[in-house]
Formats: structure tokens, C-alpha cells, sequence
């Protein structure tokens, strides 16, 4: 059940005759191929439209890794005296 076979088809090309005439046919399936070919190449550029907007929202707002200030070296840090330097987080972001 369901299954198309060639009779269906020759009853289909039948009635599609006497519906629209043999001089338009031709005339319908062009312009139906052409409607295809559009909205094709409207999907494929919507599709390319939304690759190209991901890319531009990443560069635009991807982070950078983090890099702490000065390298300490691990002598100094045990030595008596030794404060840890301290840095404004405001400061930071500003300086970026």
C-alpha cells in the first residue's frame, strides 16, 4: 500500500495534460526548476550568513588567557621581608 507504480504515474501525466495544455507544461517546469534553484541559493547564503556571524562574534568577543604580572622568582619569595605586589583588578581591565 502506498507504493507509487507506473500506471499512478501515467494517470498523473494524463490529468496534468489536460489541465494545463501541452504548450505550458514545459513553461511550468522551468520556471518551478528555477524556483528551486532559488531558494537553494537563499538557504546556502542564509547558512553562510549565520557561519560568518558565529566567526566575526568569537573574534570580537573571545578571551584572551590569563597572564599574571611579573614572573616571581620562588628565591624571593621566601626571603624575609617579601611582600606579594598588588595589583587594582579595575586597573587591569582598564589597561587592556
Amino acid at each position: 500500500m502506498g507504493a507509487l507504480k507506473p500506471w499512478h504515474i501515467a494517470v498523473l501525466v494524463v490529468v496534468l495534460i489536460l489541465l494545463f495544455g501541452a504548450k505550458r507544461l514545459p513553461d511550468a517546469a522551468r520556471s518551478l526548476g528555477r524556483s528551486l534553484r532559488i531558494i537553494k541559493a537563499e538557504t546556502k547564503s542564509l547558512a553562510d550568513d549565520d557561519r560568518d556571524l558565529a566567526a566575526k562574534a568569537d573574534a570580537q568577543h573571545g578571551r584572551e588567557p590569563y597572564t599574571p604580572d611579573p614572573v616571581i622568582q620562588p628565591s624571593s619569595v621566601h626571603q624575609p621581608g617579601y611582600q606579594a605586589p598588588v595589583t587594582d583588578p579595575v586597573q587591569r581591565t582598564r589597561d587592556n
